[in-house]
């Protein structure tokens, strides 16, 4: 009997792809795209909600589903989304922190939510477009998650909050394939989407303008502070913490012999500290909300190489467990 996969469709090529690779495979293939756009939004809202969260988007993977002969459905995730990604997204920056919803998307929504809705549908597995690998190591006795080939389209970094129970109820075809390759396949195959362009917006920003958006939430957050230097001075003013990070350089519009940088966010005294470019950096850090895929958990210092953000170029570390 076909084990049947669950792939989240959302209209582009890479998970169009998925869809039909897995079917090329022999498995017994189950389009969902899911519907996260908030129930407020008019059909015009709706369709700008997001490059791969639209009615565009359903619509093209309606389209593919029919092309590649497979049952395509639309599920409603609005609330789980609404509060595990939306909500979270303006928290974060209301604490004067810097989010990434993608990966409370794939934690919450992907692996979490449509994994149970799987199920409800006597799945084996979920499936998504995602650049990476998953492997099993038998010596280890767990799933292991591993970059894709395509070093430019690796995507792991955003799925490392993954458990073994949803590493091993999840496909990922495109691992061990590359971007150029991809588009090539969906080429041969005629499907419309073959040379659809990728969104970089966050699904749930209208126009890509997550200021205008906080604002709207948080009009607080937006409130005008003053900008420091180390010596607790006033040297300019912010037009609220929600549009800063650490480590941004530009828009401080302060005049310095030198560039200065945002090294932290008070939130509580609505300010922002800033200096040079070497205070940014730093030789440690603690890190909240870890996964070790490879491990029960951290019991000793781990020699890894370690990046904190996407294209930083990786750097020898050494993680160690805190005293409790």
């Amino acid at each position: 009997m076909k084990k049947r996969v669950i792939v989240a469709m959302s209209g582009g090529v890479d998970s169009s792809v998925t869809a039909l690779l897995l079917k090329e495979q022999g498995y017994e293939v189950i389009g969902i795209t899911m519907q996260i756009w908030p129930s407020n939004k008019t059909a015009e809202e709706a369709d700008k909600f997001g490059g791969c969260c639209s009615l565009l988007a359903v619509r093209d993977a309606q389209k593919v589903a029919w092309k590649i002969g497979i049952p395509h459905y639309v599920v409603n995730f609005r609330e789980v989304f609404k509060e595990g990604v939306i909500d979270y997204f303006i928290r974060e920056y209301q604490e004067g922190r810097t989010p990434n919803p993608c990966i409370k998307c794939n934690q919450l929504i992907k692996f979490d939510a449509l994994l149970k809705k799987a199920q409800e549908l006597n799945g084996s597995f979920v499936a998504t477009g995602h650049y990476a690998r998953i492997e099993f190591n038998s010596k280890k006795k767990r799933y292991l998650l591993k970059r894709g080939v395509d070093v430019r389209k690796d995507q792991s970094y955003v799925l490392y909050p993954m458990t073994q129970v949803q590493l091993a109820h999840t496909l990922m075809p495109l691992g061990n394939l590359t971007k150029d390759e991809v588009r090539k396949i969906a080429r041969k195959e005629g499907l419309e989407v073959a040379e659809k362009k990728e969104s970089q917006e966050i699904c749930f920003i209208p126009d890509n303008d997550y200021g205008k958006f906080l604002k709207g939430v948080l009009p607080e957050a937006a409130r005008p502070g003053d900008i420091l230097n180390e010596k607790g001075e006033v040297i300019g003013k912010h037009k609220g913490i929600i549009f800063y990070t650490i480590g941004q350089r530009k828009g401080l519009k302060i005049s310095a012999p030198h560039p200065l940088y945002v090294l932290s966010i008070d939130k509580e005294k609505n300010t922002l500290i800033v200096g040079s470019k070497e205070k940014v950096f730093g030789k440690e850090l603690v890190a909240q909300e870890v996964n070790f895929i490879s491990l029960d958990k951290l019991e000793k210092p781990i020699k890894v190489t370690a990046k904190i953000r996407y294209k930083s170029k990786e750097a020898k570390a050494t993680v160690l467990p805190l005293k409790k």
